[in-house]
């Protein structure tokens, strides 16, 4: 081969090489340039840390759906009252944690090692900037005062015991006080035995002067007040009982007497099916008008809740809806209540807001003070959650010390109590 030849051909291939190059760093610097950073991703855009997403949002992954790569994703709920106003509290569905006070991580103030199961991930403070507006709390007697606890057989040890109640109800009040239009609901699994403990506990807690009376809500499934009546009459919190006969000692409403509810744990979650639970009125009773929608499983995992968060919620809340007689859950509870595939939960939730307040498809699309089922042309999910408060949020839902350490302790304890027993932890 002709040695001049060789050269070209070196100098053809060396010209390439140099194009190519030029052509790879062209198609990075596009690829980079048409990314999203700084806050300015939105819903399931690719993000690397939690600054990227936008208002309202973090970064994390869904692994058990196979979404290992980190993308933007909801943890902030839109207050459907911020939108469309006015209405009954009855017409709203409102986002509740189950077990809210079961925080992983939250610091044993007993000195043992805790052994229970944990159903959240950050503080009920937090849980309430982010849009929850119910919280469920088991109140047992314990060492001479009222604590939470994850309990079993009606009694508080210390390997349960999380905190003393009133330490919870004060961040209740304190964000009552500093958000005067909003309206909290508590359910109480009550262990209390003590004599007006409970009346007691939320005076010193200061929370009586947003208290909600008994006499006034619905006994026969009429609509209740509007959330306006409700913020101006300062009746913000809404507080109920599972034992009936606090009713007339206390004052503090029976649970079942004013609340419809489907089974708690793995027949709750089980597709294709709402039962009620044994203590409520049948799901499409017309004579009580609020329904809590239980969707958490027995045995809680953190990293298959944002499975759980996915098309099954929503296939859920359909199943409900019909088993309960056209009637939309008001209250939907689970376990890690941020962690999802994208829109998870709050996504449902706007769903079924938007439906029940405007006719649209979401309640981002809702206009107030237009006709019923005008709508405004939004693509979905809603990015940009609507809130006048932020909570906190981190590139992998880590509110406590370790992501893959917080699922190992629910495995555990499954093994070392008996299923009997763990029917008390619900």
């Amino acid at each position: 081969m002709p040695a001049c030849f060789t050269d070209y051909l070196s100098l053809c291939r060396s010209i390439a090489a140099i194009g190519y190059f030029f052509l790879f760093l062209f198609s990075f610097f596009i690829t980079i340039s048409a990314a999203c950073f700084n806050g300015n991703c939105q819903v399931l855009d690719s993000c690397s840390q939690a600054t990227d997403c936008g208002p309202g949002l973090y970064c994390g992954n869904c692994p058990t759906l196979g979404k290992t790569q980190p993308f933007c994703t909801r943890g902030q709920a839109i207050i459907p009252t911020s939108v469309i106003g006015g209405l009954p509290f009855n017409k709203y569905s409102w986002l509740m944690t189950h077990n809210s006070f079961s925080i992983v991580d939250a610091p044993s103030l007993q000195g043992v090692q805790r052994l229970t199961f944990y159903n959240q991930e950050d503080t009920v403070t937090n849980q309430l900037m982010n849009g929850v507006r119910g919280l469920m709390l088991d109140m047992y007697d314990f060492n001479g005062e009222i604590w939470l606890c994850h309990s079993f057989r009606g009694q508080c040890f210390n390997f349960t015991a999380f905190q003393p109640a009133i330490n919870t109800l004060r961040e209740v009040e304190a964000f009552l006080s500093q958000n005067p239009s909003e309206i909290v609901t508590i359910i109480i699994e009550d262990y209390v035995h003590t004599p007006k403990g409970l009346s007691n506990l939320f005076t010193s807690a200061g929370l009586d002067k947003y208290w909600f009376p008994v006499s006034k809500m619905p006994k026969k499934g009429e609509d209740w007040p509007t959330v306006n009546e409700m913020v101006q009459a300062n009746h913000r919190l809404l507080v109920f009982t599972s034992v009936a006969s606090k009713e007339a000692e206390e004052g503090i409403a029976y649970q079942w007497k004013y609340i419809l509810e489907n089974e708690a744990g793995d027949p709750g979650v089980k597709p294709g099916s709402c039962p009620k639970r044994k203590e409520s009125r049948p799901l499409n009773s017309k004579r009580v008008s609020l329904f809590l929608m239980n969707y958490f499983p027995t045995y809680p995992v953190e990293n298959e809740a944002c499975k759980e968060h996915s098309a099954p919620l929503a296939d859920m809340i359909g199943t409900c809806f019909k088993a309960a007689g056209s009637m939309l859950p008001n209250f939907i509870a689970v376990n890690f209540y941020m962690r999802s595939d994208g829109g998870g939960v709050f996504y449902d939730l706007d769903s079924m807001n938007g439906q029940r307040l405007c006719g649209c498809n979401t309640i981002a699309a809702c206009q107030a003070g237009a006709p019923f089922g005008s709508c405004k042309n939004i693509s979905m999910p809603s990015s940009s959650p609507m809130t006048s408060t932020g909570g906190s949020f981190s590139g992998s839902v880590q509110f406590s010390k370790s992501a893959s350490a917080v699922s190992y302790p629910n495995r555990f304890v499954v093994g070392l109590f008996s299923i009997p027993c763990m029917l008390f932890l619900l």
